[in-house]
């Protein structure tokens, strides 16, 4: 299976999620054949909702891992916090979050988390490509 791999790492809050979907535009528009416009945007935002999380979550900090397969491409966000996100019921009222995980999952065919040795963890994501 041929793939294509690129890995970033952004600390900070300010730039880095803007950072990081500017580099998944950027990775997506490498790759031949390009993606359908609505696979991208997918792919953008699932990269925007794990980042955010990760810098949320995290303490600041994060790396992303964009991988292309020839079906595929998968998001993995590496960051500090240990904990798994949940789902919870979005709160429509006091604006304090809860979309971005059944979003994601919805998006994605699969996600994991998976512990990391050094500390924190891995969510990785695998959309259609």
């Amino acid at each position: 299976m041929d793939t294509v791999s690129v890995a970033v790492e952004a600390p900070g809050w300010v730039l880095s999620v803007e950072g990081a979907r500017e580099s998944a535009r950027g990775f997506l528009a490498g790759l031949v054949p390009t993606l359908a416009p609505e696979a991208a945007a997918a792919v953008v935002l699932v990269v925007s909702e794990l980042v955010t999380n990760a810098l949320r979550h995290g303490g600041g900090t994060f790396a992303l891992d964009l991988t292309a397969y020839t079906d595929g491409v998968e998001v993995a966000v590496h960051g500090r916090s240990p904990r798994p996100p949940r789902m919870r019921t979005p709160d429509l009222a006091a604006g304090t979050g809860g979309f971005g995980w059944p979003m994601v999952n919805r998006l994605a065919h699969t996600t994991t988390v998976t512990p990391r040795q050094t500390g924190g963890k891995t969510v990785t994501a695998l959309l259609a490509r």
